[in-house]
């Protein structure tokens, strides 16, 4: 059974202000089986080790070769743009304004 890879360029975290760790590409496995609860201990675990596989890529592209070169089957999320409207402090003031 081949593994499974989503390739996508994360977003920025709500704790960064600029997007300075946004620019590379992620490679990251999706779960082959669920996990699994221990009885004793409550904790959660499987067998699936590729769970742990993370790369990270500075292009698409890098990212879509290893994956074809591993035999893995992948989709690709592509990131949303975001939109910036320009502001000024004026409009704080304009008649206009919505309440």
């Amino acid at each position: 059974m081949p593994i499974h890879a989503r390739i996508s360029k994360p977003a920025k975290s709500a704790m960064q202000s600029g997007r300075g760790k946004t620019k590379q590409w992620l490679l990251d496995t999706v779960l082959a089986e669920a996990s699994a609860t221990d009885g004793l201990m409550g904790w959660s675990g499987s067998h699936d080790t590729d769970k742990q596989l993370r790369l990270w890529f500075p292009t698409k592209e890098a990212a879509v070769a290893f994956a074809q070169s591993k035999g893995m089957t992948f989709s690709i999320l592509e990131p949303h743009e975001r939109t910036i409207r320009p502001k000024a402090y004026a409009d704080n003031f304009a008649f206009n304004r919505i309440r």
